[in-house]
């Protein structure tokens, strides 16, 4: 029950399960003292469930770039059947690595390294967690990115990255099959004369290639998105992945939406630059109706988001499909 979503309640949604949040989970990483940290959020009751990699930002807040934020998504997602991972990256401020380390600031090769590392780990997550044994299903597994999470997530699903400052970032691919869908919420579109000034001296590790970017996947965009300290292209560049992306089957454009999505990194956050609850929801609902289909639950979960959404909410955006 949310008094304050109101076109979205047109859009398809299942009853919400109970869940349960747990955390920390810690992996070792080869080669770092420190563990990677993860929160795992999951239905209470039993069943295998399709296994969630959820790819936190580089926002402005201090905790919301961790296993401790993306509330709403998580939640949501673990409410609707999902059985959801969050690792701290090492481009966390709370607890990622020094700020000096190799790679910083964006740690864009550790970051999906990372990710992984927890595909790696999810015998052992089940073998030191009692609760969770039997609970993952090791052939349903999506990744969930958002903005830098969003890039991360790519480079699983195919995409890979040339960075002109680093001779061993190359076109280099990272991908892993075992991911079988994917979702980019705001993510980095293409490099090179798309991006700012400050971008190309800064983050030159903004240089994806989508044409190797085959596995299933959704695009979320918002229309209203600038970001113009990283390109000069507005909300167009954070359509690139679905634009050059073989594997992007469709895109969702909401309308009236900035970086955050009407909130997916945290209620009442200064990262939300476009709190809307109406908007919040559609981003959730039509994120959830998209990986039920991916994953196999329901057939028809992302047709009948589509229509509600067209013929229902149209206010709230649109999806284009392949």
């Amino acid at each position: 029950m949310n008094n304050l979503v109101d076109k979205a309640r047109h859009l398809p949604l299942h009853p919400a399960r109970q869940t349960i949040s747990i955390s920390p989970v810690r992996l070792p990483v080869p080669g770092r003292s420190t563990p990677l940290e993860l929160r795992i959020t999951t239905p209470a009751d039993g069943g295998k469930r399709p296994v969630i990699l959820l790819s936190h930002g580089m926002g402005p807040s201090l905790y919301i770039a961790s296993k401790d934020g993306y509330g709403p998504l998580a939640h949501f997602l673990a409410e609707q059947g999902f059985l959801v991972i969050q690792p701290t990256h090492a481009s966390s401020r709370v607890g990622g690595l020094p700020a000096n380390s190799p790679g910083a600031p964006l740690f864009w090769r550790e970051r999906v390294l990372e990710m992984k590392l927890v595909l790696d780990g999810l015998d052992t997550i089940e073998a030191e967690v009692p609760l969770l044994s039997g609970r993952l299903d090791h052939d349903r597994i999506a990744a969930v990115g958002h903005s830098m999470g969003g890039q991360t997530v790519g480079m699983l699903l195919g995409a890979r990255l040339s960075d002109p400052r680093d001779p061993d970032a190359q076109d280099v691919d990272l991908s892993d099959k075992r991911i079988r869908a994917g979702v980019l919420l705001a993510a980095p579109g293409l490099g090179g004369d798309s991006l700012s000034e400050f971008a190309r001296e800064n983050y030159s590790a903004l240089n994806p290639d989508f044409s190797h970017m085959t596995t299933p996947t959704l695009v979320v965009a918002g229309d209203a998105d600038e970001n113009p300290h990283l390109n000069v292209r507005g909300y167009a560049w954070h359509t690139d992945p679905f634009v050059h992306g073989p594997g992007a089957e469709a895109l969702l454009l909401l309308r009236g939406g900035k970086h955050g999505l009407g909130g997916i990194a945290g209620y009442d956050a200064k990262e939300t630059d476009d709190e809307d609850p109406d908007r919040l929801a559609a981003t959730l609902r039509m994120t959830a109706a998209w990986l039920r289909t991916a994953l196999g639950e329901d057939a028809d979960a992302w047709n009948a988001a589509c229509r509600a959404l067209a013929e229902q909410a149209p206010e709230l955006g649109s999806v284009e499909r392949r």
